[in-house]
């Protein structure tokens, strides 16, 4: 089993979100499984079987959750990470492609870190894959299926 690498805010994010979960949601959500049930006939109670659903998809995330927090390794800033591309960086790059200027800026992270960050990827992606141990000024190759894209690293930072 490979292992599972996260950041400390992300590590903190998804600790949040399972007392959310544990705190709120599941309480509610118990709750209104309850007055729905109280109403009599469940067969026809639209309320008591989507409540009863969330209810399962809670639990199972709450499952999850706490599996996978336990599995986690948690990865500090160092400073001899200073200078290169490495895991929890934020990462400048450029292109010239097709005539055009391309920038991105992003971070790398674990795949338990990407939900709802649309600035992060993954540390297994193809693209962090090519800049990992890289430092600034380096071009890097990254293989795409359509074609191969020539980038230069110009910014790495770490947030200690």
């Amino acid at each position: 089993m490979k292992t599972m690498l996260i950041t400390p805010e992300g590590l903190e994010k998804l600790k949040a979100e399972l007392d959310h979960l544990w705190r709120v949601e599941r309480p509610d959500t118990t709750q209104k499984v309850s007055w729905a049930a109280s109403l009599g006939d469940r067969s026809e109670n639209a309320d008591y079987h989507y409540n009863k659903k969330r209810l399962r998809e809670i639990d199972r995330r709450i499952l999850y959750l706490r599996k996978c927090i336990d599995n986690l390794k948690v990865v500090h800033y160092s400073p001899f990470q200073e200078g290169k591309v490495m895991f929890g960086a934020w990462v400048e790059i450029e292109s010239q492609s097709l005539g055009k200027l391309m920038k991105n800026r992003f971070r790398i992270v674990g795949s338990e870190e990407l939900i709802g960050a649309k600035d992060y990827i993954s540390m297994d992606s193809p693209m962090a894959q090519a800049l990992l141990n890289k430092q600034v000024g380096d071009e890097v190759v990254v293989k795409t299926p359509a074609r191969e894209f020539v980038w230069k690293i110009t910014k790495i930072e770490y947030l200690s």
